[in-house]
């Protein structure tokens, strides 16, 4: 399993900060809330499988030669573009620097489009440039995104650190790319990084479509915690004030998918362990890490020997 025991702070690559502290408690948080949780999650499993199918997403990854050891970017974009409308499960993009991550991304899914006469898109996560770079790169997703993001906690990322110039938004710069978002493309708008109190704050302030909690699977500087014990804290509070609540960060099992949704999740975003299965067996690989997380067939039971 992908834990956090052989990558620390391999950066870049996949690893994260303080020798994968959060990284690591990401992937145990999980199991930590189902013994805090576990009525809550019973009733959740007690329910019928029609009322539980997860949704599932590939969570936005880039950095493919730098991070994963692809030998061109491009080839990373197209793979899992391919996998992910072939397989039927959701996509995001990220960008990075250069420019070219996005656009590589935003190209494979055009000639998917192009061949399969089909409307694939993408959910596309942007760093926190200046507004003006933001809406720049919105224009260049514009036909292919069902819903655009602010990446709020990038801001200080190594792996972008004096590469170039991010900054750390605020509830009046966050509004207007929401309003542009909604305005010019008319899809949903996320705040991706939802980590802190602070963060809570500026949700209630913007009121965007997702509020995405993440840390940014362990790779960015914040407080010490993972991302299930924090849903489980705040889903409740954060959906006063957005559309839906989405997460990330160290789901590696179909019970983990099924503890989110139960506790307030509307969306589960996977990573890391659908690049390894993707670099493992390609498509194939990707297809089955689907079916394995979506397996529902098990009900309030299946976690006494937990």
């Amino acid at each position: 399993m992908c834990n956090g025991q052989a990558c620390k702070s391999e950066l870049p690559g996949m690893g994260g900060v303080r020798e994968n502290e959060n990284f690591m408690l990401n992937v145990c948080g999980w199991k930590n809330v189902r013994k805090e949780y576990r009525e809550k999650i019973e009733s959740y499993l007690s329910q019928s499988v029609e009322f539980r199918i997860p949704k599932i997403s590939v969570a936005p990854m880039t950095g493919a030669v730098e991070n994963m050891g692809y030998g061109e970017e491009s080839e990373y974009y197209e793979e899992i573009a391919n996998a992910s409308s072939n397989v039927g499960i959701g996509l995001c993009l990220g960008d990075g620097f250069p420019d070219e991550k996005l656009k590589f991304g935003i190209r494979a899914i055009e000639r998917i489009r192009e061949r399969e006469k089909n409307a694939m898109r993408a959910s596309v996560f942007i760093k926190p440039y200046s507004n003006e770079r933001i809406i720049e790169r919105i224009g260049w997703a514009s036909k292919i995104a069902d819903l655009v993001g602010i990446d709020i906690d990038s801001y200080n990322i190594l792996t972008m650190r004096n590469l170039v110039n991010l900054e750390k938004k605020d509830a009046a710069r966050l509004s207007e790319i929401r309003d542009f978002v909604h305005g010019k493309l008319g899809v949903p708008f996320s705040i991706k990084g939802i980590f802190t109190d602070d963060d809570i704050e500026l949700v209630k302030k913007v009121r965007p479509d997702v509020a995405y909690i993440s840390n940014h699977g362990g790779r960015i500087d914040t407080r010490t915690g993972s991302t299930a014990e924090y849903l489980a804290k705040n889903a409740a509070e954060l959906r006063k004030w957005c559309g839906e609540v989405w997460v990330d960060g160290g789901i590696r099992t179909p019970l983990d998918v099924a503890t989110a949704h139960a506790l307030g999740a509307d969306r589960v975003l996977i990573g890391r362990p659908f690049v390894t299965a993707l670099c493992q067996d390609g498509e194939r690989g990707v297809c089955g890490k689907v079916l394995e997380m979506s397996m529902i067939r098990f009900g309030a039971d299946s976690y006494r020997d937990e």
